[in-house]
């Protein structure tokens, strides 16, 4: 005999659940003020409790400033402004590929040789050079400057030298100066009073070694130094 399936229920079955109620969304301050950091009570020396500090709000980040480029001033036209070369103020900038690297030479308006050869880095795309500027050319320049004017210094340091020597009772100021002419380079030894007027001149040779032995002993000689000619 086959059982068939009903589908009637007893009326009498447990009620079903009531339906929840829709929740309603709270807004984003209703959020912080639920949410807000709590923060535990102290207690002092005396036993009391010390109340907390408020919570210290959020700070936004604060984006960093993008640093500005340097404008170039107006063309006068006599200027070359491009991306490998520069030319300005009597100043040209050349990025050049040597070797397989890049790398920018920079040399002042009438110069035989390039004041300033440095590497040069490159593009964000890693394979082309960065592109001049005139930011990047005007610290070029200041580089440049800054290495003629070392430069300088040490030459006039080796071509000029000044020593204080006691002869005589009497204080010297004694000089060398090397002068470096292409057809007959000599040297220039000077000596000077203690009042700064000079007293005696004598042509030496550019290799004459200054110390105060020999300038003392130059003087001693009455300024004659063996193969110089005195003024």
């Amino acid at each position: 005999m086959n059982a068939q399936m009903s589908f009637d229920f007893p009326l009498d079955a447990a009620p079903l659940p009531p339906a929840l109620a829709p929740r309603r969304r709270l807004s984003r301050a209703a959020l912080a003020a639920e949410h807000a950091p709590t923060q535990l009570a102290f207690v002092n020396a005396s036993g009391g409790l010390v109340a907390p500090s408020a919570p210290v709000a959020a700070r936004r980040p604060f984006p960093a400033p993008l640093p500005k480029l340097v404008e170039a001033p107006a063309d006068k036209g006599d200027a070359i402004r491009e991306s490998r070369l520069w030319q300005e103020n009597g100043w040209t900038a050349r990025v050049l590929r040597n070797d397989g690297e890049w790398s920018v030479e920079l040399r002042r308006d009438g110069d035989s040789e390039p004041a300033l050869l440095a590497p040069w880095d490159l593009d964000r795309d890693l394979r082309n050079p960065k592109p001049l500027n005139y930011g990047e050319f005007l610290t070029l320049v200041k580089s440049a400057e800054e290495t003629m004017q070392r430069q300088r210094l040490q030459l006039q340091a080796r071509l000029h030298k000044r020593l204080t020597v006691f002869a005589q009772d009497a204080e010297w100021h004694v000089t060398l100066d090397i002068v470096p002419d292409e057809y007959e380079p000599h040297a220039l030894l000077s000596a000077f009073g203690s009042d700064g007027e000079l007293v005696a001149q004598q042509r030496v040779t550019p290799d004459f070694k200054l110390s105060p032995a020999t300038a003392q002993a130059w003087i001693d000689n009455d300024f004659r130094h063996s193969g110089g000619d005195s003024f």
